[in-house]
C-alpha cells in the first residue's frame, strides 16, 4: 500500500500530527490502495499562518509573475497526467477513458485558460476621478469534494493564486491523490513559501478548524448544501467572504415540438456521467404528459448501453460510486421511491461481483412530492415526470430548493429561448448545447453563492478598492 506524504506547509512537505490514519479506497476492488495521516488543529494553524505571512509579498507580486508561476504549475501537472488519471479513476469510479478527458484533461486546460484570462484582466481602471483597483481578498480556505477532485481544486486554486491570494487547500478525504500531486507541482514550480498550503482530514475536524480560523479571510467551498449552510453560518459570524457551490436537482424540460429522442438520449447521458456523481446533472426529465410513453420506451432502449464494470476496461460505460456510504444512500432513495409508487423501467441489471455499483436507473410514475424528485440523489438515477402545459412545466422545473443547472429542449425559435430565460438556474442548456468552461458556473437558491469559471471565477477572489483622486493627481496620470 502506498503511503502518501500528508501535508504541504510553508513551501515544504510536513508531517501530519492528527490522530486518524485515513485510507484511499479503490471504488471497484473495494480495497485500500493508499493511506495518509490527517492534520491536527496545530497543523491547520501552521498552514494558515504560513499563508498569512506570505500574503503581502504574493499580493504585491506583479500579475505577469503570478501568471508565469501558474503556467509552471500547469506544466508540472501535465507531466503527471497518467498518474492523475489512474488515481482519480480508482478513487471516484469514472471509467478511465472518460477520466483522462474529463477529470484530468479539462482541468489541465483550465490552468492555462485562467492564466490567459489573468493576462487580459483589468486590474486597474478609472471611474471619473476615482482609480479602481482589483486587489486580492486575502488568505483563502479552499475546501473541495470528491466527485471531480482535480477540476474542483483547479477552479479555486488557479484563480485565487492569479488574483494574488494565498491559499490553504483541504481536499476530500475520499479522493486526495490529485491534491498530493498538485503540491508536488507547486514545489517544482518554485512558488514562494506559504503561497500554497495543503492539509488533509475530515470536514468535521480539519475543515471546521480551517473555516473558523481568524486569519482566514474567505472560504471557497464545493460540496453538499448541508455543509455549505454550516460553513455560511460560521463565516457569517466572522463576516468572512464565502463562495459556495452546492447541490442541484436539475431539470431537462422537453417542450412540444422538441426532438424527443435526442432529449431523452442526452438527458440520460448527462444523468449517468460519472455514475450520476455530478452536481449539475440533469436528473429530472419533464415531458408533456401525452409523450410520457414514448419517453419511457426511448429510455428503456438506451439503458442497455450503460455497461457496468472495471473502470480500467475500455468497454465500461458506467463505473461504481465512490464509496459504500454513497452506494447505500442511493439505494435507499430508489427503494423509497418504489415504496411511494414509482416504477423502475427496464429489466433488472446484473451488478459486477464487487465494487460500489448502483445499476443505471430510470423511474417512471414519479410525482414532484417524492424525495427522489426533490432531493439530490448523486447516483445514476433519472426520474420521468409528466406535465400539463408549458406553464406547468416551467413551474415544475423551478419547483425545487435548488437552481444549479437546467436544460430546455424545443423548436429552434424564440419561444424556446423565452422558456430558457424563465428558468431559475445558473446555467441553462438549449437542445444539448455543450458546456462552456469560460461561462459562469454557479446556482440560485440552495445551490450556492457566487460563480466559478472564466473571468467570473477570477472575480470571486478580488475586492474593488476606490482611490479618489484630486485634480492635481489626475493630471499626473495622463
Amino acid at each position: 500500500m502506498t503511503r502518501l506524504d500528508s501535508l504541504f506547509i510553508d513551501g515544504a512537505v510536513a508531517p501530519a500530527h492528527g490522530t486518524d490514519d485515513l485510507a484511499v479506497t479503490d471504488s471497484f476492488t473495494e480495497e485500500a490502495f493508499a493511506s495518509y495521516r490527517s492534520a491536527s488543529a496545530a497543523d491547520v494553524d501552521a498552514a494558515v499562518m504560513a499563508a498569512r505571512r506570505a500574503f503581502a509579498g504574493w499580493a504585491a507580486t506583479p500579475p505577469a509573475e503570478r501568471i508565469a508561476a501558474v503556467r509552471r504549475i500547469a506544466a508540472a501537472l501535465r507531466e503527471q497526467a497518467e498518474a492523475l488519471t489512474t488515481a482519480i479513476s480508482r478513487e471516484v469510479g469514472m471509467p478511465r477513458k472518460l477520466a483522462a478527458r474529463i477529470q484530468v484533461g479539462a482541468p489541465l486546460a483550465a490552468w492555462d485558460m485562467y492564466a490567459d484570462l489573468a493576462g487580459d484582466f483589468e486590474w486597474e481602471s478609472r471611474v471619473g476621478h476615482s482609480l479602481v483597483q482589483q486587489v486580492p481578498t486575502g488568505v483563502v480556505a479552499c475546501i473541495t469534494p470528491w466527485n471531480y477532485p482535480l477540476h474542483q481544486i483547479t477552479g479555486k486554486i488557479a484563480p485565487a493564486l492569479l488574483a494574488g491570494c494565498t491559499v490553504v487547500l483541504k481536499p476530500s478525504e475520499l479522493a486526495p491523490t490529485s491534491a498530493f500531486l498538485l503540491a508536488e507541482a507547486v514545489l517544482r514550480a518554485g512558488l514562494p513559501a506559504g503561497v500554497f498550503n495543503l492539509v488533509h482530514g475530515s470536514g468535521a475536524d480539519v475543515g471546521e478548524a480551517l473555516v473558523r480560523h481568524p486569519e482566514v479571510d474567505m472560504v471557497s467551498f464545493t460540496g453538499s448544501t448541508r455543509a455549505g449552510r454550516h460553513i455560511a453560518a460560521i463565516a457569517g459570524e466572522a463576516i468572512k467572504r464565502v463562495a459556495l457551490e452546492l447541490g442541484g436537482k436539475s431539470a431537462a424540460l422537453v417542450l412540444p415540438g422538441a426532438d424527443l429522442a435526442a432529449a431523452v438520449k442526452t438527458t440520460l447521458a448527462g444523468c449517468m456521467l460519472n455514475s450520476g456523481q455530478t452536481c449539475s446533472a440533469t436528473t429530472r426529465l419533464l415531458v408533456p404528459r401525452p409523450l410520457l410513453g414514448a419517453a419511457e420506451a426511448a429510455a428503456v432502449d438506451l439503458l442497455a448501453a450503460y455497461r457496468m464494470g472495471d473502470p480500467a476496461d475500455a468497454a465500461t460505460r458506467l463505473g461504481p460510486l465512490a464509496s459504500k456510504a454513497q452506494q447505500q444512500k442511493v439505494e435507499g432513495l430508489i427503494a423509497g421511491a418504489l415504496a411511494a409508487g414509482a416504477r423502475k423501467l427496464g429489466s433488472p441489471a446484473d451488478l459486477p461481483p464487487h465494487g460500489f455499483f448502483v445499476a443505471p436507473t430510470v423511474l417512471a410514475d414519479v410525482t414532484p412530492d417524492m424525495a427522489v424528485a426533490r432531493d439530490e440523489v448523486f447516483g445514476p438515477v433519472l426520474v420521468l415526470i409528466g406535465y400539463d402545459g408549458v406553464e406547468d412545466g416551467i413551474a415544475l422545473a423551478n419547483g425545487t430548493d435548488y437552481g444549479l443547472a437546467a436544460a430546455v429542449w424545443g423548436p429552434v425559435e424564440a419561444a424556446t429561448l423565452a422558456v430558457a430565460r424563465r428558468l431559475r438556474a445558473g446555467q441553462v442548456d438549449i437542445n444539448g448545447a455543450p458546456f462552456n468552461p469560460a461561462a459562469p458556473f454557479g446556482g440560485f437558491k440552495k445551490s450556492g453563492i457566487g460563480r466559478e469559471n472564466g473571468r467570473y471565477g477570477l472575480e470571486e477572489f478580488v475586492e474593488p478598492v476606490s482611490i479618489q483622486l484630486p485634480a492635481a493627481f489626475i493630471e499626473t496620470l495622463h
